[in-house]
């Protein structure tokens, strides 16, 4: 029994499958998974060239509108974030309703619960019944939502460069020109800069005077902002843009290049680098307190 068994052995192991000469099995050569390159994200800043009219609608000049814009594959996601964030923000979430425990009454059970072949009932105050409580009703609840400062200030500027190429014009400061509140004069005034009273228009001046208010404030299409007013809905839903020429020299400050984030990096590393120069002292001191 066990010659055969050490014979057979030796045969199994001396067959094709273990001898050098014989052909080694071929498999199939896996293909080298090529990286993937994933694009930066890279704001652009585009140059628009404004007309700058006088109060009686000549041209005297023109400026410059030099902004930052978010890529064109990451434009829309910017700004329609921006946007969504400023409208919920503005829900003041104080819709309440009453459940059928809230509602005053309707602890006594109304009529017997037999013998009157009616559809049974325990309260007044069902869902079910005029009066009764509300199912699955609104309750107050906080609807804010957070953005980064970049973020909502590069949708802002996105939104003033997608507009600056067609839609945007500049005019001279015209707030001292109203002596008195007068409508048809300010109405007057922007036929004059070739502007539709019935178009949306959105007026973004540095100040905002008292007769400039009141002249302007009876005009249902007209929105009067100014940069501490500016958002991003009246920028969308707005027609045509008017600025002045402090207000461009204010958006290229704010949202230019080289504009309030950068000064914002510029200050962050500073007091990094301050920090890291008082670690260094402090641990200098403490060494050769040490000795």
């Amino acid at each position: 029994m066990s010659a055969s068994t050490s014979t057979s052995l030796s045969s199994f192991f001396f067959s094709s499958l273990f001898l050098s000469s014989s052909p080694q099995p071929q498999f199939p050569k896996l293909s080298k998974r090529k990286p993937h390159h994933y694009s930066s994200f890279s704001v652009s800043c585009q140059v628009a060239t404004l007309p700058v009219l006088s109060f009686t609608g000549e041209k005297v000049g023109e400026t410059t509108l030099d902004l930052k814009s978010a890529p064109p594959d990451t434009a829309r996601a910017v700004v329609h974030r921006g946007l969504i964030t400023d409208l919920q923000n503005k829900r003041r979430g104080t819709a309440s309703t009453l459940t059928r425990g809230e509602v005053r009454g309707g602890g006594r059970k109304p009529f017997p619960q037999k013998k009157l072949g009616r559809a049974r009932a325990g309260s007044i105050r069902s869902p079910l019944r005029p009066g009764g409580g509300v199912i699955f009703g609104p309750k107050p609840r906080d609807w804010s939502i957070k953005i980064n400062k970049k973020e909502k200030q590069l949708a802002i500027s996105t939104a003033l460069s997608s507009a600056a190429s067609e839609n945007m014009l500049c005019v001279e400061e015209f707030g001292e020109k109203f002596e008195k509140p007068r409508t048809r004069e300010f109405i007057e005034a922007m036929r004059r800069w070739g502007l539709d009273p019935k178009e949306k228009v959105m007026f973004l001046v540095s100040d905002l005077t008292d007769n400039l208010g009141l002249s302007s404030r009876n005009i249902g299409t007209l929105r009067m902002l100014t940069p501490r007013t500016l958002n991003l809905f009246d920028i969308l839903n707005s027609d045509k843009l008017v600025l002045t020429p402090d207000t461009v020299q204010y958006l290229n400050y704010m949202y230019g290049v080289g504009g309030d984030d950068d000064e914002d990096d510029d200050d962050d590393d500073e007091v990094a680098e301050d920090a890291a120069e008082e670690e260094e002292g402090s641990e200098a001191e403490e060494s050769s307190g040490a000795d």
